[in-house]
């Protein structure tokens, strides 16, 4: 079993320099050396491994979590933001008005959905909960499919009475 800690005291700064070296940024290449430590200690050579030599080893690690993370960034478009640019983006936690306001529609649409009979209920449940078809809550219910969607239709417009437009 390797010594990790040996091996990133020795190693570190060299894989540090190597990611730098392939076009990584500073912050990059101390995040991709870390996580190659990080994959060879959660996932360390065979111990039949033909590759004794764990510098190399680590080397082989770091290159291919450096070639995943070009991957990454091809496909996901990105930009710098400067300090004041980033202070302006809206932050995406709801308002405590907007998260009482959504508590007080679900507790319309509890209320509403308590008030179908219940094949009516558990079709709607099916299909817009549970995310299946038609034909599988008719099956279940043993009814027809034109009939589940009449369900299904009549607790929508219940509900659309009811709480408003969802």
């Amino acid at each position: 079993m390797w010594n990790i800690q040996r091996l990133f005291t020795r190693h570190a700064r060299e894989i540090d320099r190597f990611l730098r070296r392939r076009g990584h940024t500073p912050e990059t290449a101390a995040d991709l050396t870390q996580d190659t430590f990080l994959r060879v200690l959660a996932t360390p050579p065979a111990e039949n491994a033909t590759n004794s030599n764990p510098r190399a080893y680590l080397f082989q690690v770091s290159r291919s979590l450096s070639s995943n993370h070009r991957r990454r960034e091809r496909l996901i478009e990105t930009m710098d933001v400067d300090g004041d640019e980033a202070m302006r983006v809206p932050d995406p936690t709801p308002s405590p008005e907007a998260i009482v306001y959504s508590r007080q529609c679900l507790q319309q649409t509890r209320h509403a959905l308590d008030e179908l009979p219940a094949r009516t209920r558990r079709a709607f449940e099916m299909h817009r909960l549970g995310e299946r078809t038609l034909a599988e809550v008719a099956q279940e219910l043993g009814i027809s499919t034109t009939r589940s969607w009449a369900l299904i239709r009549e607790a929508y417009q219940h509900l659309l009475v009811r709480v408003g437009e969802l």
